[in-house]
């Protein structure tokens, strides 16, 4: 990815240098959002990676560390060295200081959440942006005294410095968060920085980059044959539409269905992209094997596992049945990359665990294609609407690895997973009559390891329990619960109960993350 090109051409690039901050990823996205390519190193990577990337211009991030304590994270000096503009974000701004000489101190009046920042000085930053505006502040220290050289550009009440710059190098820094929604015309104050600061190219463009991944996929693969682990998630999908676009059908899917799976999924799978899209896919019907390896399981972890387990060896048979493969594609996306490879200069060149394949033996020997591998989630779905995957497809609320095993709690069984996959298809079905599927970011049934009396008609009858769950989000790090109408829940909860014998009761979660999580194992 250091010698990023798009139809031949080098393009643009933004440094975001993580220094561990929960918005580092949100900072590229909104940057890409732009058109303009940004990549995330973390802060101790080796510098030659640094130089290799070659970036237009760089972006300290925020962390949780504090500048006043003795070791903690500063910016290389090969950054100042590269002569490009720098912008400080939060914590990026706090070492920024110290490290230019100015000095930072730990405060007793925390600043957390909204508050209204007064632009004092003329500034590029805030071009076209008022003087007051309302900022997400987020942080225990803050700078004090300036850095020789550097001027004062904004404040708030408590934070008397907020945002500064140097009075002659192309160098500033803000406190607050310009990348998260909360801050008004925070996407304004990076587009001043790219566009009026860096002079950054809107290179980042979806047509030119499919044009230029199938160049890339029929450079590498050659004549050779390519084997795709199909899961019908969005990130497989897109592999799989983009390389049969790039090599026809020396591309091989394996589809294996666990029976975990949504209500018609394996069949929409199937005629998405075998009949409809005409790709060489292999179906595994598997749903007895899983079924029987997860009998009187109910530790979820232990079912994670099994369930992962399984696929391998599942996926595994099907691919030993398969001649002259020399390499494994895999949908592997951006926060895949920047996760596994933590705060090490090492790039993860694993097969992910959670997803697709989860491993395969070492005398298989395939290379890896990850056509993908530079990508957010919202740039995968465009680029799937993009190659004619249906938009209900790409669509989708996200959908947990191991499928309905971890939303059946207890046991996983033939006829919990009915009960199950019925459920969560009048809970979703209801949503999109509703006009709602789209205002919420996630939304599911659960099926709970207790039962309840319920009463049907003159019938008194014990009875499973279902739990409904939606929520709002933006980066899925913290969520809201969905205040969905009290008439569209009573609507849904009376068909789950009316078509569904086996339930009784139906409640609604309204638990937010922190402190629940948004799944329920």
């Amino acid at each position: 990815m250091s010698k990023l090109s798009v139809n031949k051409k080098r393009i643009d690039t933004i440094l975001v240098l993580d220094f561990g901050s929960q918005y580092t990823q949100l900072i590229a996205r909104r940057i890409r959002e732009s058109n303009v390519y940004s990549e995330i190193l973390p802060w101790d990577i080796d510098e030659k990676k640094i130089l290799d990337l070659n970036p237009k211009g760089v972006v300290l991030s925020g962390g949780p560390n504090s500048v006043t304590d003795s070791y903690t994270p500063r910016v290389p000096q090969c950054i100042f060295e590269l002569n490009v503009p720098i912008l400080g974000i939060c914590y990026g701004m706090q070492t920024l200081a110290e490290q230019m000489g100015g000095q930072v101190v730990s405060v007793d009046k925390k600043e957390f959440g909204h508050t209204n920042l007064e632009v004092e000085n003329k500034s590029v930053l805030f071009k076209d942006i008022n003087k007051t505006i309302s900022v997400w502040m987020s942080h225990g220290d803050q700078v004090q005294d300036l850095p020789d050289e550097f001027e004062l550009i904004a404040s708030t009440q408590t934070a008397p410095i907020a945002a500064m710059q140097h009075k002659s190098l192309p160098i500033y820094a803000i406190q607050f968060h310009p990348e998260v929604t909360h801050t008004q015309d925070g996407h304004l104050l990076l587009n001043n920085f790219l566009f009026e600061v860096c002079h950054a190219h809107t290179d980042w463009k979806m047509n030119d980059l499919i044009s230029s991944r199938i160049e890339e996929i029929k450079d590498q693969v050659q004549d050779n044959k390519v084997l795709l682990g199909l899961s019908g998630g969005v990130d497989s999908s897109v592999t799989a539409a983009l390389l049969h676009k790039a090599i026809g059908k020396k591309l091989v899917c394996v589809f294996v269905d666990n029976g975990l799976l949504r209500k018609g999924e394996a069949d929409q799978v199937m005629q998405t992209f075998k009949e409809n899209m005409q790709l060489n896919v292999i179906k595994s019907d598997s749903q007895e094997t899983f079924l029987r390896h997860l009998k009187d399981i109910d530790d979820p972890e232990q079912k994670r596992k099994i369930i992962g387990r399984t696929f391998i060896d599942v996926f595994d048979a099907e691919a030993m049945k398969l001649k002259d493969i020399t390499f494994l594609a895999q949908g592997t996306i951006y926060p895949d990359v920047i996760e596994s490879s933590g705060s090490e200069s090492n790039e993860a060149r694993v097969i992910k665990s959670h997803h697709n394949v989860g491993g395969l033996p070492e005398d298989m020997k395939l290379d890896l294609v990850e056509p993908l591998r530079d990508l957010f989630k919202d740039e995968v779905r465009k680029m799937g609407i993009e190659l004619g995957i249906p938009k209900e497809m790409i669509e989708r609320h996200p959908f947990p690895g191991p499928g309905l095993g971890v939303r059946i709690l207890g046991e996983v069984t033939k006829e919990k997973t009915r009960i199950l996959q019925h459920a969560d298809h009048i809970f979703i079905e209801e949503l999109i009559k509703a006009d709602l599927y789209n205002s919420v970011s996630q939304a599911f049934a659960v099926l709970l390891p207790i039962k309840s009396v319920g009463v049907v008609g003159d019938e008194r009858r014990y009875a499973e329990v279902i739990a409904l769950r939606a929520v709002e989000t933006v980066d899925f790090m913290t969520a809201r619960w969905a205040q969905l109408p009290y008439e569209f829940l009573e609507h849904v909860s009376n068909r789950i109960v009316n078509e569904i014998e086996a339930v009784s009761r139906v409640v609604y979660d309204i638990s937010s993350k922190p402190p629940a999580t948004i799944e329920w194992e």
